[in-house]
Parts: structure tokens; sequence; C-alpha cells
């Protein structure tokens, strides 16, 4: 018995909003829009970004999950989306507790416990996946009572089809939502060749193929060109102007993904925040610069040349250190060191106020140690 809702079903029900959907469908065109003359805005096409961009790669993206739910955490990531479990946290697996890596070929999620809730990202995470049919098989089987997806009852996990071969929207147990889309190559969009996240002995690779895109919902008075010079100066990565449009900018994160800012669809009345911060954990050391603790969520990418995103990023005054996590860099020497720095503050290199523009925390990595050699967790094969 087939469950699945259709596009118009949706509608009616006002279940999901389309425009939310909007710019994770940009990097994507169906068919009929291929036919339309679309096909160059394929954003997997290397050409269309910026080849020279000093960002190399968007590894992970860090969201909390609730406390106590290893449960609807295992059966979304893991049996429903068909992510594969790192084996850096494989022993979490057993212990029912703690932080999971969910691998998206070399990309992943990065799924710490919350204190207590989990967080909601306000935005639309974009997938690409092998077959849309085996995730809306895994939905009826759901529906019908399976017991892997018991964990998922009575949460707020729903899927929606807007087209069946080429999107679903996905929401997962908490409320943060995915765009799903089939893949016409998936050995170019696992790009094994490029870089893999490691794999469990006997396990299989991950179904979906890659983090395309992350949309990030923003207040409709942001500035959307001052986040875009913001990128340009401190990391190398330019926006990609066949994807923006008035209310949104689109970033190249090197030449497979985007990190885009869009108006919050719900209007400009709407608040928005992708930060949570505390002062309940701080360095010991009373001489070291004062920082709050962040437990919004968090992305992290690879760059060419961690000197010089760093001291661009001192410059205008935008590092930060989390005190909740134990690798801290207050200076460049430190962060050569640990191969890591941090921002939060997005902030337009050309306003001399320095209002800040919206705070988002970037985990920003080096791919190669002080001795030249290659960083550990970097998953891409040649540095």
């Amino acid at each position: 018995m087939k469950h699945l809702l259709s596009a118009s079903v949706l509608a009616s029900a006002c279940v999901y909003d389309t425009h939310a959907f909007s710019s994770s469908i940009h990097a994507r065109r169906s068919s009929s829009s291929r036919d339309a003359g679309l096909s160059d805005f394929k954003l997997h096409a290397a050409e269309k970004n910026n080849p020279s961009c000093e960002v190399l790669l968007m590894d992970h993206f860090n969201i909390n999950h609730e406390k106590g739910r290893h449960d609807a955490l295992k059966a979304f990531y893991f049996d429903f989306l068909g992510c594969a479990i790192d084996p850096r946290k494989e022993e979490n697996i057993a212990r029912g507790s703690k932080t999971l890596w969910a691998n998206v070929g070399m990309h992943q999620f990065h799924l710490p416990e919350g204190k207590p809730n989990a967080q909601v990202f306000d935005g639309v995470i974009t997938l690409i996946h092998e077959d849309l049919s085996v995730l809306m098989e895994r939905y009826n089987d759901y529906l019908d009572g399976d017991e892997r997806f018991a964990p998922l009852k009575d949460t707020e996990f729903l899927v929606g089809v807007l087209d069946e071969d080429e999107l679903l929207m996905v929401t997962d147990p908490w409320g943060n939502e995915f765009s799903i889309m089939a893949s016409d190559d998936p050995e170019e969009d696992r790009a094994s060749d490029v870089g893999a996240q490691p794999l469990i002995e006997g396990h299989e690779p991950s179904e979906g193929l890659k983090i395309e895109d992350l949309t990030v919902y923003v207040p409709h008075d942001a500035n959307l060109e001052g986040i875009g010079r913001f990128y340009a100066h401190v990391l190398g990565a330019e926006a990609i102007d066949e994807l923006g449009s008035e209310s949104s900018i689109s970033i190249s994160m090197g030449e497979r993904q985007t990190l885009t800012f869009q108006y919050h669809p719900d209007g400009p009345d709407t608040e928005v925040f992708h930060h949570d911060f505390s002062y309940d954990e701080q360095d010991e050391n009373e001489s070291l610069p004062f920082y709050p603790s962040n437990h919004g969520p968090h992305i992290s990418l690879y760059v060419s040349d961690l000197a010089k995103a760093y001291e661009s990023a001192d410059k205008l005054g935008v590092t930060y250190v989390n005190p909740r996590f134990k690798r801290r860099a207050y200076n460049e020497e430190e962060a050569l060191d640990q191969c890591m720095f941090r921002i939060i503050d997005i902030i337009d290199p050309l306003d001399e106020s320095k209002e800040i523009i919206l705070h988002l925390e970037h985990e920003v990595r080096s791919t190669k140690t002080r001795d030249g050699k290659k960083y550990k967790s970097c998953p891409l094969n040649e540095v």
C-alpha cells in the first residue's frame, strides 16, 4: 500500500511552504526545467563555481540531537537516510549515548547530545541521494509499522513528495528540514576520486552522495551583499551570481557545494537565530580572552591557506574561541598548531561600524599540519 503524499495534498494541508525549499531547489532542476534550457544551473558542474576558491570543502554540519534519543537519531540518519556510520564514533552506537557521526559521501553530520534539547536549524539542508525510490519505500514501511522506524513515531518526522523522481522534502524527528534530490550521475556526485570518509569494514558506502547546499535563513534586513563580501574577504569564497536573487546569495564552497543565505520565507517579522550563547564553560587561564560558549549549530570547512584566512579574520576582528570544545586557538600560532580556528560573527568588511549581520559559527580547518603532512581528519585524497 502506498502512503506517499502528493505535492497537491501537501499544499492543501499546508504541511510545507514550498518557498522554504526554493534556495535548495535552485541547485538542480527537474527534467522539465532542463528541457526549458536551464541545464547550466546544475551545481555539480565544477565550471559554475570558482576554481580558485580558497574554500576547498564544506565537510561537516554539526547539530545537536535530543539527549536520550539515540534511537530516533539512528532510525533517521542510518535506517532511513542510509548514511554510513563513521568508525571513529562506532563505539557510541553500542553505548547508546554521546556523539555520532553520520557520513554522506565525503561529507558528514556531527550529532552531539543536546543539553538536553535538540537544535532545530533555521534553514534547509540539501542532500543528493542515489535512489529516491528507496527512501519512498522506507517511508511507506514506516507508515505500515516497520519496527526499524518505530522511534520516529510521535516525532516531527515527515516525508513530502514534490517530484517522485527528482525531489523529496523531509523533516527529521526534531523539525530540521531536508531537501533530498536524485542524482543524475552518482559516480560524479560521490566523487570518491576526490575524497571519502572512512568506512567500517564490511559496511556499504552511504546511499547519500553529498551535502550539496546548506541554506541559512536570515532576517529580511540582513545585508546580503555584505555577507558576500565577508566570505570573499576572509575565506576567498566568491558569490555565484547565477544562483543569487534579490532575496538570497549563494557562496561557493569549493567546486561542488554552496552555502546559501536566504531571507526567511515566513516573512520580515520572523526572528532568526543561529547561535545559543552561554557563559558556563570558560578557560581556567584568566589571562586569556573571554568568549561565550556557543551551543548553536556550526559548519566546518577546509581552506587552502589557513594562515591567510586567520590573518584576514583577525584583522576584521571576527576570530572566535568556543569554550565548549577542547581544541582552542587564541592566536595564529595556536591555529596552525591545531590546524583550525573558529569564527562566528559575519560582518561586512566595508562597514566601518562593524555591525554584526548574523552569528553563525564556522570551524575553519587546514588540510595540512605544520610539517606538511595531511591533517588526520581531512577526507580529501590529495592536499
